[in-house]
């Protein structure tokens, strides 16, 4: 089923307006998703099994056994190895009230762990009850009893954090889909930036979102960003480097020794005086891992204001163009594609968001300042 591309308002070059019903974005669907029961999910991996109820206190009973290349690492760590669908501060707690245990000991989060040892957990859901629901519009691409599709604008963050109790693509989804509050995270299985916009598959039920969790911990899920970034890149290539938390600023991610794997391929898409469009496609899904991977080869993306390092100006560019990079609001990086497995009919999907007016507006400009030194 493919439907038209939506176009956006030519005057909001710095704004992304958020619609709220379903417009199709090249989208390659397959029938409607059957319902399935909401009661109870199983799920039977190699060494992790889960069963959790959907009542509005949900139960959580979770058994995994640490595997060899996990073994040795602190308890916090593998936990949220092992338990991918809860955020980790969360996973802490549990620990600390001793209903995460290791072979039915109760241990410190710091504590090591070996291959072999079976982490249990034994709790029940929590916080979601405090998420409110608010009436922000989303721009929905797809959506059928199993998933939802959106378009996330600039600025929009996904959950609630530390600075942003509300007004989240959470509190919107639980407007949208009140039921989303017996899933963990209300469906979310994967995030953008505040500032990034594009492609994001949020689970509508709970077995929904444990066969996209195991989708994307299999690597199977393809997102293919689009970035401008500082720079003229000759090649494409691949950066596989492991990203953590920087030494010293702790708000930033760095490539580090000892941080997870991190596997970005990246090619040219075009070049210009000092700067290249590029796209690059995720292989793993770290904290802010494409500005960190360009970044760490010299290619830092335009408006990053993290990793951007000292601004930079074709000589002699035009003052449009050089007030358009000074000023320019946000990291320039789109989620451009998206393409997985529908949960429950198996079908590929693919979905393709066309790039925001601020990044046409850009590339627009580097286009002109390129034709204006070569003619």
């Amino acid at each position: 089923m493919m439907s038209a591309p939506v176009r956006r308002d030519k005057d909001a070059v710095f704004k992304h307006k958020r619609v709220a019903e379903t417009k199709g974005r090249s989208a390659i669907c397959g029938p409607r998703a059957r319902p399935l029961p909401t009661d109870v999910a199983c799920l039977s991996q190699t060494n992790l099994s889960r069963r959790m109820s959907t009542t509005s206190k949900q139960a959580i009973q979770l058994r995994a056994e640490v595997p060899f290349d996990l073994g040795g690492q602190r308890l916090d760590q593998v936990a949220a190895q092992l338990f991918s669908e809860h955020s980790r501060s969360r996973l802490a707690a549990w620990i600390k009230d001793g209903l995460l245990t290791v072979d039915g000991a109760v241990l410190r989060p710091r504590d090591t762990v070996h291959a072999g040892a079976v982490l249990e957990l034994s709790a029940e859901q929590q916080a979601q009850g405090e998420w409110v629901a608010q009436d922000i519009p989303l721009e929905i691409v797809y959506e059928d009893d199993q998933i939802l599709v959106i378009d996330k604008p600039a600025g929009l963050v996904v959950h609630p954090a530390a600075g942003h109790a509300d007004g989240t693509l959470l509190n919107a989804l639980l407007h949208h889909v009140p039921d989303l509050i017996n899933v963990p995270r209300a469906g979310i299985v994967h995030r953008l930036d505040k500032d990034t916009t594009g492609l994001m598959v949020v689970a509508k039920t709970l077995q929904a979102q444990t066969n996209l969790v195991e989708q994307l911990q299999a690597r199977s899920v393809s997102r293919i960003y689009e970035a401008i970034v500082i720079g003229v890149i000759i090649t494409g290539g691949t950066v596989d480097a492991p990203i953590g938390r920087h030494g010293q600023q702790r708000q930033r991610m760095a490539v580090v020794e000892g941080g997870k794997p991190a596997v970005s391929h990246y090619r040219v898409l075009e070049r210009f005086r000092s700067h290249t469009h590029v796209r690059v496609k995720l292989e793993t899904g770290r904290t802010h891992q494409i500005r960190v991977h360009m970044t760490h080869l010299g290619y830092p993306l335009v408006g990053d204001p993290l990793y951007s390092g000292r601004f930079r100006i074709p000589p002699a560019a035009n003052p449009t163009l050089v007030q358009t990079l000074r000023e320019f609001p946000r990291q320039a990086l789109h989620a451009r594609f998206l393409e997985l497995d529908h949960p429950v009919t198996g079908q590929r999907m693919k979905w393709e968001s066309p790039l925001p007016d601020d990044f046409v507006w850009l590339l627009t400009l580097l286009q002109q300042d390129r034709e204006a030194f070569v003619g």
